[in-house]
């Protein structure tokens, strides 16, 4: 951890203070050297002991004075001279002189040095090879390799203390092969700082004095920056699993989870392929095959069968509480829920506009006329209760539109031979709910819950309370976090998503039953119209203010992720998303 404190502070604020790590291609192949490396551990002899020349691997030795522990790949030992040295995948720093040790690697082998001095050893070099060129660098151990190994461990326990998150490195070349670079979003974050403008878009500095967080930090160096480079992949490899059939069982063998229909293994699935696991109705699964999900990081959702989101298990995947803390803090305040909530139906109301625009058989002039000025209204809203009747009015205008932009392949009549129980049909006349009285209602409602979901899951990986929002109030159950989030969200995820359903045929009319005046989806129509969710959550987009394209699902934990920014102060105000 002090290696990652001098290679970049932030990186260790994320790794030690919070608790959040990702792997990538080098740190998987690192992980492998070393784990080589450990499968060969032998014993080192206390000082002295021995006049042979030895060899001890994968030591571990700590320093009480320093507060560290160590763990040593190897020591070359004779005697009660002692020499550390350590793999690293990479190649050496290319200086004035020739090859030398990177700055982070040179504090770490001092830090083993001391160590190993500590417990009685003389150590008067320190060696690393690096993988890559297959070389050794050594460096003598004086007394300014000690201070600067001191130093950082001081500066490290500081840092943990102080519990403010550094700003990103700027344009570092570091941030290219980080496996953090998801979550750190340095570009992004330097990005949002540098404009200035951007807080007076929302208002969100109308905080009474006393009531607010301090104001964005903006450290020196950020002005003129370049073009936002794209870290990360536009998609995640990982993929949902749903079970929807009722009477599976969820089980494990090693790192694989075991689908199975009484005694019948009907589908098997890597943990390590999965982002998450959602069951359906009577679907149990195995406390081995939970207990492995959370150790993997990957949630498990609980759904009715018809769809209801009941919760969430998580592992300990965050220990984030300033973030919660400084959460709860603002939302307390009047004056944030409020900012934020106008940013939120702002961007839902444009985004609704422009499906309407993008999808509906010929828009009504006034309608979009209507939405436009409602948008701006409620950039403007002076309390939540005005915010929540112009988001119903504007919620009200959409979905009396609604029906234009359902456009199926064949015609929608009671005699159609495809129709299901009861002459139901993709008729659409308005919203409704608990329970949804239609079928395009009841693949509306399901879509929500989907989204509803996957945001409470962006909301854990991020450090969040999904449950204490701002702008949806307190309600047991309820997670008003992640229905915030979600606004802006709805028309281009979830509706899109039951647009493309219907309007392709992935779900039909005969996918519907219907029981009193509920109509819900049979398990094939549930798998149908799964598959168009999970379609239009790989479809890629590009974000208007950083200009590369990711998908939804890597975009849901983009912006959960900005929104932590605004809590922890780092940038001045939430960018809801929002398409062109």
């Amino acid at each position: 951890m002090v290696n990652e404190f001098v290679y970049c502070p932030r990186l260790f604020f994320y790794e030690w203070v919070e608790g959040v790590f990702r792997e990538n291609a080098d740190t998987l192949e690192g992980s492998a050297q070393h784990s080589r490396v450990d499968a060969r551990a032998t014993a080192l002899p206390a000082a002295g002991e021995s006049g042979e020349k030895l060899h001890a691997r994968s030591v571990t030795l700590s320093s009480e004075r320093l507060r560290v522990i160590a763990k040593l790949d190897l020591v070359e030992a004779e005697g009660a001279r002692a020499t550390p040295v350590d793999y690293k995948h990479g190649a050496p720093r290319e200086g004035k002189d020739g090859i030398e040790m990177w700055p982070a690697d040179r504090v770490q082998l001092a830090l083993q040095a001391m160590v190993l001095i500590e417990n009685g050893y003389e150590c008067s070099e320190v060696v690393v090879y690096y993988q890559k060129t297959k070389q050794r660098v050594r460096v003598p151990v004086d007394a300014a390799l000690v201070a600067e190994a001191e130093a950082a461990v001081a500066g490290a326990y500081d840092l943990a203390a102080y519990g403010v998150i550094p700003p990103p490195l700027v344009d570092s070349p570091k941030c290219a092969g980080c496996s953090l670079n998801t979550i750190c979003l340095p570009d992004e974050t330097n990005r949002l700082a540098e404009m200035e403008d951007f807080s007076a878009q929302t208002g969100l500095f109308d905080a009474p004095p006393g009531e607010g967080r301090p104001p964005a930090r903006k450290p020196p160096g950020r002005e003129g920056l370049g073009p936002i480079r794209q870290l990360m992949t536009p998609r995640d490899d990982l993929k949902p699993l749903y079970l929807n059939s009722q009477g599976f069982r969820v089980g494990k063998s090693g790192e694989v989870l075991q689908v199975k229909d009484k005694d019948k293994t009907v589908q098997e699935v890597r943990i390590g392929e999965v982002c998450q696991v959602n069951l359906l109705g009577n679907v149990q699964i195995t406390t081995q095959a939970v207990q492995s999900l959370c150790e993997a990081g990957v949630p498990v959702s609980y759904f009715s069968m018809g769809g209801y989101f009941y919760g969430i298990t998580t592992g300990m995947n965050t220990k984030n509480v300033a973030l919660r803390r400084a959460q709860f803090r603002l939302a307390d305040s009047e004056w944030f829920p409020l900012s934020l909530a106008r940013t939120l139906v702002a961007g839902k109301i444009r985004n609704q506009r422009t499906m309407l625009q993008r999808n509906h058989v010929e828009p009504q002039k006034a309608a979009l006329a209507g939405m436009k000025a409602a948008a701006e209204r409620a950039e403007r809203a002076e309390s939540l209760e005005t915010l929540l009747g112009i988001e119903g009015a504007a919620a009200r205008t959409y979905f009396e539109q609604f029906a234009g932009m359902i456009k199926p392949v064949h015609d929608q009549t009671r005699e159609d031979p495809e129709a299901g129980a009861g002459g139901l049909t993709f008729d659409f006349e308005g919203r409704n709910r608990r329970p949804p009285r239609d079928p395009v209602n009841a693949l509306l409602s399901l879509a929500y819950s989907m989204l509803a979901k996957d945001l409470t899951i962006a909301c854990y990986a991020v450090g969040f309370d999904p449950y204490m929002g701002f702008y949806h109030q307190l309600r047991h159950g309820r997670p008003a976090l992640a229905l915030d989030l979600m606004e802006p969200f709805r028309p281009l995820i979830a509706d899109s998503a039951v647009l493309s359903a219907v309007n392709t045929r992935m779900v039909t009319e005969r996918d519907f039953v219907r029981a009193g005046e509920s109509v819900g989806l049979t398990a094939g129509g549930r798998r149908g119209f799964f598959r168009a969710y999970e379609l239009r959550m790989d479809a890629l987009v590009t974000h208007p203010l950083f200009e590369y394209r990711v998908s939804y699902r890597r975009l849901l934990e983009i912006q959960a992720r900005l929104l932590a920014r605004v809590i922890e102060g780092e940038i001045a105000a939430y960018p809801a998303f929002v398409t062109r």
